[in-house]
């Protein structure tokens, strides 16, 4: 038996009138999806415990089979992870992102316009991050370049401090969001000394495009340990996605990370190539577990984007769940497919919600047949409800009853 999870993120939304008074996955094209749904079990799953955060953090690690309440020690570490962090167990790791300030205010009046700076390259991200690193980096910080705007600040010997998501906040003005504590508080004010009228930026601003012009931390952790994944479930896993976060959570549960060329998590990433690294895996390279996650409709849903969030659910739909159910039904393996998002991310509130999640399994030896699509409304009306994410993968895998 092979396993594929196809895990759109914030790819649930509410009813939006721009739609029809439709959700994205109610308005989109998605007749692969509809398949599954048809011909499989389809409900809701709430990955987001009780009293903590949604994040995509908290959220995958539950689709994944971790109990979050148990193994979580913040976002940053795991994204550390991948990146390549050494850390120690006395280091606290935070999130570094690159935004986007309106400029002529004083900084605490200033106000948030765009969480990614435009979604920025991360060779363009890497210059800015060594003007930061000229600064900033001492024996007490270190700062290190991730993935576009996704970068890691290591604390030697620091303390967990709670600090907003810039992604939280989105046209506000940020001086109540900003860190109490005074040091972070005004490194975050001189980056934008740094950053504004640096010659990239000067020339990012000419093109159009948004500066990257301030750091904001947040997402404060420790060093991280999951059970290994082989170890957990029997199976050798694969991860494939763009974001730094999901392939250090697959170094920390002793994974393969496949990298693909031209993976940005945006919406123009490569979803071809992204569903044939999951059938190499699959059919050539003897994996049994593949996570393919794809980050476009959460940015999508960030950004406001109902129509891009829309295209976004097609082009999985159409490039990465079409073609990975025609292989395997060609290669003639049993196989199971999950396709769900870690939570939702609404374009009316351009944010992450803790609100349970459609989910749908499919299961190539046990084709029931129904008129069943695949959306919010739809699976929630089968009336099957998993309270604890985590325990989601042995719906999948050991199809236990639940």
């Amino acid at each position: 038996m092979k396993y594929v999870v196809v895990l759109s993120d914030g790819m649930a939304d509410l009813p939006i009138e721009q739609l029809g008074g439709l959700t994205p996955m109610e308005y989109a094209k998605t007749p692969n999806m509809d398949i599954l749904a048809s011909g499989g079990t389809v409900g809701m799953v709430k990955t987001v415990p009780q009293g903590m955060k949604p994040g995509s953090d908290v959220a995958n690690l539950a689709v994944m089979g971790y109990n979050p309440e148990s193994c979580y020690s913040g976002r940053s570490p795991l994204e550390a992870l991948s990146v390549g962090v050494d850390m120690k167990d006395t280091d606290v790791v935070f999130r570094c992102n690159i935004v986007t300030l309106s400029e002529d205010e004083p900084y605490e009046s200033k106000t948030i316009l765009d969480h990614s700076s435009g979604e920025i390259s991360t060779q363009d991200a890497d210059v800015l991050m060594n003007a930061i690193r000229d600064v900033f980096q001492n024996d007490k910080f270190q700062f290190y370049t991730g993935t576009s705007y996704r970068h890691i600040t290591i604390w030697d010997k620091g303390e967990v401090l709670d600090m907003e998501p810039p992604h939280d906040h989105l046209g506000q003005v940020i001086g109540p969001f900003l860190p109490e504590n005074p040091y972070f508080r005004e490194m975050m004010a001189k980056s934008f000394s740094v950053l504004n009228d640096h010659p990239l930026n000067v020339e990012r601003a000419a093109k159009g495009l948004n500066k990257a012009n301030s750091l904001w931390f947040w997402g404060a952790g420790t060093k991280p340990s999951l059970q290994n994944f082989r170890e957990k479930t029997g199976l050798n896993g694969t991860m494939i996605s763009a974001v730094d976060l999901l392939k250090g959570i697959a170094v920390g549960a002793g994974m393969e990370v496949v990298e693909v060329e031209g993976a940005t998590g945006s919406l123009d990433t490569n979803y071809t190539g992204k569903a044939q690294a999951a059938l190499k895996a699959l059919l050539e390279d003897g994996q049994d577990f593949v996570y393919i996650h794809i980050e476009a409709p959460d940015e999508m849903g960030h950004q406001g984007k109902a129509d891009h969030k829309v295209q976004s659910i097609e082009e999985i739909d159409k490039y990465v769940i079409g073609p990975v159910k025609e292989a395997l039904d060609n290669a003639k393996v049993d196989y199971r497919i999950l396709v769900l998002p870690d939570h939702p991310t609404p374009i009316c509130m351009r944010t992450h919600t803790a609100d349970p999640v459609p989910f749908v399994i499919y299961d190539s030896s046990k084709v029931e047949i129904n008129t069943r699509v695949f959306s919010e409304k739809a699976a929630s009306e089968t009336g099957i409800f998993v309270e604890d994410g985590y325990r989601l993968i042995d719906l999948l895998i050991k199809q236990e009853e639940k």
